[in-house]
């Protein structure tokens, strides 16, 4: 069991990252799950109610593939924007410039 002082914050890094992922994953699946599911279930509703069977279905449920891409797109572009900007340590020099107030 040997582990150099170094390698806590650099694992921790590493599970946060992974953590960030997993979320990431979950999320995209869970929205594509009911973005399907909304398009299936709703086509099915208004072919019922319109009287025209397979059609509002079979376009509901392809125009589901963009709408899940841009949300995915979405998540995903949120996720790294995030991990890119983590907070800046409080040793940073503050007295600069106009940022004090």
């Amino acid at each position: 069991m040997s582990s150099d002082p170094g390698q806590p914050g650099e694992n921790r890094k590493e599970v946060n990252q992974s953590v960030v992922l997993g979320a990431v994953v979950g999320q995209v699946g869970c929205l594509t799950l009911l973005i399907v599911l909304a398009a299936l279930f709703g086509g099915i509703w208004l072919d019922n109610y319109f009287g025209t069977k397979p059609i509002l279905t079979v376009v509901l449920m392809i125009a589901s593939v963009p709408v899940t891409l841009v949300v995915m797109f979405w998540i995903v572009r949120k996720a790294t924007a995030r991990l890119q900007t983590k907070p800046q340590p409080s040793n940073q020099k503050s007295g600069q410039g106009g940022n004090q107030q």
